[in-house]
């Protein structure tokens, strides 16, 4: 299992040997050239070792600019793969060439470097402080170069931003895939995130973890300790670390996908709008990585074209100390200012926000009703029609699930192949369902949709997850976004009214479609709070009727 499964290693392999060597016989003739200029703008040096204490050496690769003057700095964290800093290979020399010293190293406990993964733990901050000392050394020392930036995709995100928040040396951030709370992405509404957890151990099956690290993920699958791995997790969750972001007021870039499904968007979103400082978030279809995939590997790609952008407008100076003319990118009438950038499903069209809630659509209400007269499903309709109870049996899955596959169905996403689901063969005994009529016109959900429902499972622990679907005239659906729930400790068949916030989405379901919420009890991506089987009930009471609030613009 690889984070990375379009990940074109031996492009990279032979992009950082010409970079070593010189000979780009082997290189596409645009690749060479840019090879070849970065040759000479920047002295190359791998197999670097950068030490870090206690015997520990990090797998690194130089590139120190030769022009004259002060150069800023960026320091690259490698993400969470066997390829260690090479991922980075093309992206670093494009730094390069644009005037900056780079180091891009490989985080402890994979590839080359020594030491044990900690999971952005504390020895891994002291590893990005120390990297960035290290190539401040290499180029010459504090007095000769300029301002300095992290920049990671996935694990070397996180990384980045807490190296940020205690170093007050690093000027700005660019977050690729990251999170935000890593608790609230390995416990979502108390719902364990099982197939996340067994993906990071399956791309880290030839790194060292340490027993540490390997305890909370066993922890996660086995459903124990869960306060031990929150208070674990917190001390790995730049989130809780805000505040030291904010008293400098750290630029950070943001990027993510709204499929995300090893680090969901909501808790990425609380982070971004947790800053105070400047930021920017873009927002794309697809999952896990899979939207800059084209820019690692060397071809066109805007959200890496916004990194450079970013660090060009935050760390190059003019010789007077003022924002160098290439930020002129940035300006009000480009959209370059705005703080949001959403790629809206599936149009792909770009949307350009000034703020998170300026890019929020205005809630409406569906209130969830019981089946009309000889129908299955029961309706979302704009007034309440309550005394109604849905019950389904818990313990089975249905077709409705996140997707077949973590990764993959984001990489066909990208590809224009987003999932088919087949609604008809919901069984509708093991899920409840609820449609609306055709909508008259398109409907422009923006945001973060909210589920409010009264459940009364046969257990003391349960989980349901919601999905939102748009349905067409066959009912051929496309999922819209989804958020897991279980309840803790509640009464066996007593009510309880449950607030759901759906993971935010940018997406138009177009007219004569349908929307579709299903709830059901078991997906693949979530461990089960119980696993024998049960029912679940839904009801809405007179004084609290359910329903789903959407976003629309």
């Amino acid at each position: 299992m690889s984070l990375y499964p379009e990940l074109d290693e031996a492009a990279l392999a032979q992009v950082v040997e010409a970079l070593r060597t010189g000979d780009t016989a082997r290189l596409a003739p645009a690749r060479a050239a840019e090879v070849a200029e970065a040759r000479k703008a920047a002295t190359f040096l791998d197999g670097v070792g950068v030490p870090v204490g206690d015997g520990v050496e990090l797998d690194a690769a130089l590139w120190l600019h030769n022009g004259d003057g002060r150069h800023p700095l960026i320091v690259m964290p490698s993400p969470w793969a066997k390829q260690g800093w090479t991922v980075y290979a093309v992206q670093a020399l494009r730094f390069a060439r644009r005037g900056y010293h780079v180091l891009a190293y490989t985080t402890r406990g994979f590839g080359e470097s020594g030491g044990e993964v900690e999971v952005a733990g504390e020895a891994d901050i002291a590893d990005g402080i120390k990297a960035l000392s290290y190539l401040i050394a290499q180029a010459g020392g504090p007095d000769a170069i300029g301002k300095v930036g992290f920049l990671g995709d996935s694990y070397g995100s996180g990384i980045s931003q807490l190296v940020a928040a205690e170093d007050p040396r690093v000027h700005a951030v660019v977050a690729l895939s990251t999170w935000g709370d890593l608790g609230e992405a390995f416990y979502e509404n108390d719902t364990r995130h099982i197939a996340a957890v067994q993906t990071l151990l399956g791309a880290a099956k030839t790194a060292r973890l340490s027993a540490r690290t390997q305890q909370a993920f066993d922890d996660v699958l086995a459903n124990r300790n869960v306060e031990e791995t929150l208070r674990w997790a917190a001390t790995r969750s730049p989130y809780h670390r805000v505040g030291k972001l904010n008293e400098r007021e750290v630029p950070v870039l943001f990027a993510q996908a709204w499929h995300e499904t090893l680090f969901p968007g909501n808790q990425t979103l609380k982070m971004f709008n947790a800053l105070s400082g400047p930021k920017r978030l873009l927002l794309s279809i697809g999952d896990h990585s899979g939207p800059e995939m084209t820019g690692i590997l060397g071809l066109p790609n805007r959200i890496w074209q916004d990194a450079h952008r970013w660090f060009d407008r935050h760390l190059l100076e003019a010789d007077d100390g003022a924002a160098p003319e290439t930020a002129a990118a940035f300006d009000a009438d480009s959209g370059a200012e705005d703080q949001v950038v959403s790629e809206i499903m599936w149009s792909r069209a770009l949307e350009t926000r000034p703020t998170w809630d300026a890019a929020t659509g205005n809630p409406e209400r569906f209130y969830l009703t019981g089946p009309a007269e000889g129908a299955k499903d029961g309706g979302l309709l704009d007034k309440p029609g309550n005394g109604w109870r849905t019950t389904f049996t818990t313990g089975t899955d249905t077709p409705a699930t996140v997707a077949d596959a973590i990764l993959l169905t984001g990489y066909a996403e990208l590809a224009g192949l987003p999932k088919a689901y087949r609604t008809g063969r919901i069984d509708r005994t093991l899920a409840g369902v609820w449609t609306t009529a055709p909508l008259p016109s398109r409907h422009q959900l923006r945001g973060v949709p909210r589920l409010r429902v009264t459940v009364a499972p046969s257990a003391a622990e349960s989980t349901f997850v919601a999905y939102l679907f748009d349905v067409n005239a066959f009912g051929i659906g496309r999922i819209i976004t989804h958020a897991p729930y279980t309840v803790l400790d509640g009464a066996p068949d007593a009510p309880a009214t449950v607030d759901l916030a759906l993971q935010a989405t940018g997406y138009d379901v177009p007219a004569g479609h349908r929307l579709m919420l299903v709830l059901d009890s078991v997906d693949p991506f979530y461990g089960p709070a119980a696993e024998t089987p049960g029912t679940l009930a839904i009801t809405s009471p007179d004084e609290d009727p359910s329903y789903l609030e959407l976003p629309l613009s």
